[in-house]
C-alpha cells in the first residue's frame, strides 16, 4: 500500500491494487484450476453460476476468479490490479536489469555529460544495484540517518524541536504536520503553500480511539511496535514508557484532528491568511514567516487547512517533555526510511504496517519492493522507456475516443435533468466541455537531470529523491501552473481527476486487462471496465459533492442556484444513507458521508457508461457472446474491474481511514440504483439488491 498522498484530498485516486475491497467472502478454498476460457467469452471463467445475480451480484460476477486466486501470503488483498501489476512488474523488471547490463559498459563516462536517454539508464541501473544488494544495506544499518540521528540526539529545546522537524521535511518526514505547494483552490492560476493536520502515525484519527477490539487491539501493537523500533535505534532504556509518550502525544494531535468526512469540505478546508496570523493566532512557538524563508518561501498568505488543530499543536508541542518529542521524531525519520534500512529494522516496519494493520503474513520479494521503490522516487523516468516498449498508439487512441464518447453522453444527460435550472445547466456544460483528458503518458515528460541517484547507499538514493521532489515543489512557487504535469507515471493502475485543472488523467496501465490484449476485448466489456469505472467516474469527480464547487476554470467558487444546490444535497443524501446501511464487518459500517464523492462518481460513471454504450454497434445488433447480451456484458465488465477480496485487517483500515467503499459495495452500491440492470438480469422484489424505484438514487 502507497504512503497517503499528502494533503491534496481533492485529487481523486482510483487504485484498484490498493484501494479498500471486498472481505474473501467467496473463503471455500480454491478449485482445481479451470481451463481457460475462449477469447470471445473470457469473462465466463469468473462467474459463479451457482449464485442469483439478483442477490449479489459482485459474487455472482467474480466469485469463481476469487476462488480461484486466493490472497497470497505475501499480500494483504488480491484483486485484478494486482495481476496487472505483476504484469508490469515483470515489464519493468526488464527494463532495469537491461540498464544495469548497459550500464557497465556507459556509465563509467563522466555522467554530467550524458544524454537523457543515456542518463535515464544510469539512474535506473544505479537504483536498482543499490536496492537489490541486502548485503550491503545491511551493512550500513542507520549510517545514512546518522547525521539526522544526532541532530535529534542534541535537541535541548522546543525550538529545536521544531528546528529538527523543518530539517527533516525535505527528507519527506512529515513530523507535527504536513506541507504541500499546490495550486490555490481559489485561483488555480497560482501555487500556494498549504498546512494541514498531520504527524499521525496511524492511518487516520478515528484509529486512536475507536473502541472496536480489532482497533482496539491495533493501538496497543503500535505501542509495542514504537517500543521494538526505538530499541533498534538504540535508544538505550526506557523504550516501552517512551512508546507510551509517543503514543500520549499523538493521540493528543488525533483528538485535534478533523473526522475524515469532515476534511471532504472544500470551504471549510481552506483557511487563508498571513504568516504572522497564523503565528499570532495559532502558534506562537513556530514563527512561519522565519520558517518557511529558510526554504526559499516568502508567501504573503498561507492556506490553513484546520487552525484549530495547529492550535492545538502548539500547545502540546510547550506541554510536552523534550525527550518524549525527541523519541517522537526519532521514531517518524525511521519509520519513514525503514524499508530501505536494516534487516531488522525493515522486519519490524514490516511486522506492524504490513502485519498488523494489513494482516500480510510475509514480505513480498525484494525485487518487487525494489520496483515500488523505483516508482516512488522516480517513476517518470521508468515511463518514458515503458511506454515506448507497451502502450501502442492504437489503445491511445482508442481510449482517447472513449473519452469523447462519455464526454458527450453526459452533455446530454446534464441538458435532460428535470431537477437542475437552466442557469447552472449552462455552467455545467461549460466546465465539461473544458475539462482536459490525459491519456496514456504526457505529451512532455519532466525534467529529472537534477536527481542524483548513485552507487552510495539504496536509502541515500532515496533521501536525494525526496530532496529532489521537494525542491521540484518549491520550485514552483511564484511561478506560473504547470497545466501539463502529471501525478502519475503512465506504468500506475490508477487515475484521478484535478479540480483545480478541472482534468481527468488516465495512465497507460489502468486500461489493462490481463490474459487478453486490448483488441480481444469488445466494446460492451470495454464501456464497462474502462468506460465507466474509470472514465465515467473521474469525469463524474468535476461534479460530485466536492468537484461540483469548483468552476470551469479549477477555482473554488458557488456556481450554482441555492435552489439547485439544496436538490443535489438532498439527492446526495439519499446515497450517504444507503452506504451509511453497509456493515462490512461486526460494528463497523461504511461511512456514507466520507465515501459519498467516490460513491456518486461510482454511480455515474456506470450511467454514463452505459449510455454511451448504447450508441455502439454490438448494442445496436444485440447480438449474445459467451452466452450474454450486450447489456449482460456491460455489467460483468464493471464488475470485472473490482475483482478484489482482502485480509479482516485491510479491511478494517479502508474502513476508518479510505474515503473509497470496499470493492463489494462498490458494485452492489450502484447497480441496486439502475433500472437497465433490474432487466438485464431479472432482479426481482424481496431480492436481496432489490431497492423499489422511489428509494433509488437520481443525481446524474
Amino acid at each position: 500500500m502507497a504512503l497517503p498522498a499528502g494533503p491534496r484530498s481533492l485529487v481523486r485516486r482510483l487504485m484498484a491494487a490498493s484501494l479498500a475491497g471486498s472481505m474473501a467472502a467467496c473463503s471455500t478454498p480454491p478449485p482445481a484450476p479451470v481451463t481457460p476460457a475462449r477469447k470471445d467469452d473470457f469473462l465466463k471463467s469468473n462467474i459463479d453460476v451457482s449464485i442469483n445475480p439478483g442477490d449479489d451480484f459482485f459474487e455472482y460476477a467474480n466469485c469463481a476468479w476469487l476462488k480461484a486466486h486466493p490472497i497470497p501470503d505475501s499480500e494483504p488483498a488480491w484483486g485484478i490490479g494486482n495481476v496487472v501489476q505483476d504484469e508490469l512488474y515483470k515489464n519493468l523488471r526488464a527494463i532495469n536489469e537491461d540498464a544495469v547490463t548497459r550500464g557497465t559498459e556507459v556509465f563509467s563516462t563522466d555522467r554530467a555529460s550524458l544524454g537523457t536517454e543515456v542518463a535515464d539508464q544510469q539512474k535506473i541501473g544505479d537504483f536498482w544495484s543499490e536496492a537489490m544488494d541486502e548485503a550491503k544495506v545491511d551493512r550500513n544499518g542507520l549510517t545514512p540517518l546518522q547525521a539526522e540521528l544526532d541532530r535529534i540526539d542534541a535537541i535541548t529545546t522546543v525550538q529545536g524541536i521544531i528546528d529538527a522537524a523543518f530539517a527533516l521535511r525535505p527528507l519527506g518526514v512529515g513530523a507535527f504536520f504536513d506541507v504541500d505547494i499546490a495550486q490555490d483552490e481559489k485561483k488555480s492560476d497560482e501555487m500556494a503553500v498549504h498546512l494541514t493536520q498531520g504527524g499521525l502515525g496511524l492511518p487516520d484519527r478515528d484509529y486512536y480511539f475507536n473502541a472496536e477490539a480489532g482497533v482496539a487491539k491495533t493501538r496497543a501493537e503500535y505501542v509495542a511496535h514504537i517500543a521494538r523500533m526505538l530499541t533498534l535505534i538504540r535508544r538505550a532504556d526506557g523504550a516501552d514508557k517512551a512508546a507510551t509518550a509517543v503514543m500520549t502525544f499523538e493521540t493528543t494531535l488525533a483528538a485535534a484532528s478533523r473526522k475524515l468526512e469532515d476534511l471532504r469540505d472544500p470551504e471549510k478546508n481552506y483557511n487563508k491568511m498571513a504568516p504572522a496570523a497564523l503565528t499570532s493566532g495559532h502558534t506562537p512557538s513556530i514563527a512561519w514567516q522565519a520558517r518557511l524563508a529558510s526554504f526559499d518561501l516568502k508567501p504573503a498568505a498561507l492556506i490553513v487547512g484546520q487552525p484549530e488543530f495547529f492550535t492545538a499543536l502548539d500547545k502540546a508541542l510547550r506541554t510536552t517533555p523534550v525527550p518524549v518529542l525527541q523519541d517522537y521524531l526519532r521514531y517518524h525519520l525511521v519509520s519513514t526510511y525503514a524499508s530501505f534500512l536494516s534487516k531488522a529494522i525493515d522486519d519490524e516496519n514490516f511486522s506492524f504496517y504490513r502485519g498488523v494493520l494489513l494482516g500480510q503474513k510475509e514480505q513480498r520479494p525484494r525485487w518487487k519492493r525494489a520496483l515500488d521503490a523505483e516508482e516512488a522516487a522516480m517513476g517518470m523516468v521508468l515511463g518514458r522507456i515503458f511506454v515506448k516498449a507497451y502502450f501502442p498508439e492504437a489503445a491511445k487512441k482508442r481510449y482517447s475516443d472513449l473519452v469523447e464518447a462519455i464526454r458527450s453522453t453526459y452533455a446530454e444527460r446534464i441538458a435532460r435533468l428535470d431537477w437542475m435550472s437552466d442557469a447552472t445547466k449552462a455552467r455545467a456544460q461549460a466546465k465539461l466541455a473544458a475539462m482536459t483528458k490525459k491519456v496514456g503518458y504526457p505529451d512532455t515528460w519532466k525534467d529529472y537531470s537534477a536527481l542524483v541517484i548513485g552507487r552510495d547507499s539504496y536509502c541515500r538514493n532515496m533521501m536525494n529523491a525526496a530532496r529532489w521532489k521537494f525542491d521540484d515543489a518549491r520550485a514552483k512557487f511564484g511561478k506560473p501552473v504547470d497545466r501539463s504535469e502529471w501525478d502519475m507515471s503512465p506504468q500506475t493502475y490508477n487515475a484521478y481527476y484535478n479540480p483545480s485543472n478541472n482534468e481527468i488523467v488516465l495512465p497507460a496501465a489502468i486500461f489493462t486487462i490481463p490474459g487478453v490484449t486490448d483488441a480481444e476485448v469488445d466494446d460492451a466489456v470495454v464501456y464497462g471496465y474502462a468506460g465507466a469505472s474509470t472514465i465515467g467516474h473521474e469525469m463524474t469527480h468535476g461534479f460530485d459533492d466536492e468537484g461540483r464547487q469548483f468552476d470551469v476554470h479549477g477555482n473554488l467558487t458557488d456556481w450554482w442556484t441555492k435552489a439547485d444546490a439544496a436538490s443535489f444535497q438532498k439527492r446526495a443524501n439519499v446515497m450517504v444513507g444507503q452506504f451509511d446501511a453497509y456493515e462490512p464487518l461486526p460494528a463497523l459500517h461504511i461511512n456514507g458521508k466520507a465515501s459519498l464523492g467516490e460513491n456518486i462518481a461510482d454511480y455515474g460513471g456506470v450511467l454514463l457508461g452505459l449510455e454511451a454504450f448504447k450508441k455502439t454497434e454490438q448494442y445496436k445488433k444485440g447480438e449474445s457472446v459467451g452466452g450474454f447480451t450486450p447489456v449482460q456484458r456491460y455489467f460483468l465488465g464493471y464488475a470485472l474491474g473490482w475483482q478484489f477480496h482482502q485480509r479482516e485487517a485491510r479491511l478494517r483500515q479502508s474502513l476508518l481511514s479510505d474515503v473509497h467503499s470496499p470493492a463489494k459495495w462498490r458494485v452492489l452500491g450502484p447497480l441496486a440504483n439502475v433500472p437497465e440492470f433490474y432487466e438485464a438480469f431479472g432482479v426481482k422484489p424481496g431480492q436481496p439488491m432489490y431497492r423499489t424505484p422511489e428509494t433509488h438514487v437520481r443525481i446524474w
